[in-house]
Formats: C-alpha cells, sequence, structure tokens
C-alpha cells in the first residue's frame, strides 16, 4: 500500500539524543530493515503500563504479538520513527482469520522457549491454573479471543513513554484507519485492560466502544491486584 508520511502537527515530541531538542514523529510503513530495532523496542514500548508484560519474557512474548506480524502482515504494521529512531508501532490485520490465533501464537511460544521449565513463569502458570478456579467458582467471565464479522480486524499499538501524548499514537491509529479502509474491512476490534484507564481513553477518543463484560485474565498482576480484560470496536 502506498501512504504518504504523516507528521506530528504538535510542539511535543520524544527527544531521541537525549537532549532538548524535539523531533516531530514521522509515521510510515514497516520495512525489513526495522525488523531488529523493532525487536529491541518491543519491552520498552510497553513500559509503564498494566499490559506491560505477561510472564516477563519478553522474547516469548514478542513471538505472539510482534513477530507473527512482521512475518505474516507486514503491510499493516505501522512505525513511529523521531530522530532516525523507531519510538513504537502499529500491529494489526484487517482480517484477524490470516492469522494464528493468539491462543495458538502463545501456546507455541510456551513450546518453543520452553516456558513451563522456567521456575519464574511456573509460578505465572500456577497462578493462573489458580485464577481460573476461582473464576469458575464464582462464575466470572474470563478472558477470551473475540470473533464477530462486524469487526473482523484486530490491532495493538505501543509507544515508547516519553513518546506518549506527542500526538505519535493518533497518527498511527489515523494511518490504520486509511488502511482498513482501504481494504474494505468493515470494522476492527481491540483487547486492552479496564484497568489501564489511559488507553481506555484513547480509544473512546479515537472511535472505539466497549463491547461486552470485563473479563479476568489469569494469571496478570498488577501492583498485586488481578487484571480484566477490556473488548472494544470501532466501525468506520
Amino acid at each position: 500500500m502506498d501512504m504518504n508520511p504523516l507528521y506530528l502537527q504538535t510542539v511535543k515530541a520524544w527527544p531521541p539524543d537525549g537532549a532538548g531538542s524535539l523531533a516531530p514523529a514521522q509515521i510510515r510503513p514497516f520495512a525489513e530493515s526495522d525488523r531488529t530495532e523493532l525487536l529491541a523496542l518491543f519491552g520498552r514500548a510497553r513500559e509503564g503500563s498494566p499490559s506491560g508484560s505477561l510472564w516477563g519474557h519478553e522474547e516469548s512474548e514478542a513471538s505472539i504479538y510482534l513477530t507473527p506480524y512482521m512475518d505474516l502482515e507486514p503491510e499493516s504494521l505501522f512505525v513511529a520513527e523521531s530522530g532516525g529512531r523507531l519510538v513504537g508501532c502499529l500491529t494489526g490485520c484487517p482480517d484477524s482469520s490470516r492469522l494464528p490465533s493468539e491462543e495458538a501464537r502463545t501456546l507455541e511460544a510456551i513450546r518453543r522457549h520452553h516456558l513451563m521449565l522456567r521456575p519464574r513463569l511456573a509460578a505465572f502458570f500456577a497462578r493462573s491454573t489458580g485464577d481460573l478456579l476461582w473464576a469458575a467458582a464464582r462464575h466470572r467471565p474470563r478472558a477470551a479471543a473475540f470473533e464477530d464479522p462486524r469487526w473482523p480486524a484486530h490491532l495493538h499499538i505501543n509507544l515508547v513513554p516519553e513518546a506518549r501524548g506527542t500526538g505519535a499514537a493518533e497518527n498511527l491509529m489515523t494511518a490504520w484507519f486509511d488502511r482498513l479502509r482501504s481494504t474494505g474491512s468493515p470494522g476492527c476490534h481491540l483487547q486492552t485492560l479496564c484497568e489501564n484507564t489511559r488507553a481506555l481513553s484513547f480509544f473512546r477518543r479515537m472511535g472505539f466502544t466497549e463491547h461486552g463484560p470485563a473479563r479476568l485474565v489469569p494469571g496478570l498482576r498488577y501492583r498485586g491486584q488481578r487484571l480484566h480484560q477490556r473488548t472494544m470496536t470501532w466501525t468506520p
């Protein structure tokens, strides 16, 4: 897809050289030459968020939420670049059935990276089992994949902390909406966390609305508290 670069029209941007000068962020399609830097950015771009990490093993988490998009849906991946460095990205797919399901990607990551053999991660999975039993006893809905032909597309978006609030996220979403319209997608969904109030506010501003109940995410904790999945949808 051809797309003219989009630039921030804001005063604030991330100073990539660590100095006081501000560099506006350019939004552009992913290029294969971005792969190494984008993988290195993965953990940093989720820093400080309730959804920042699943089990604290960046390589396996990237194999769920980043690498499949670079490999299978690169035309739907956009990056934010400031001063010659990447500061964020948006991964997505206009038709989610074109990618392996998140459950399948997670199971493959567990197998490939031998996660069950790592003591820290084994504790996460044990906690997940406990949460599932807790939810079943109380008849609480648990996190689940979302499938609805009205909203077949989905996305994930992440920025380094310094680039948040600069307008880069809005411009990434603008590029994504243009992509969806160009493919004729009828709609898009995303799944975030109820406890990530900043993300919820942002997605509402971008036209997404809550869909369905909050659902417990087994195993995840933020500041010692259980976390809950929130599904949101957008229609052109």
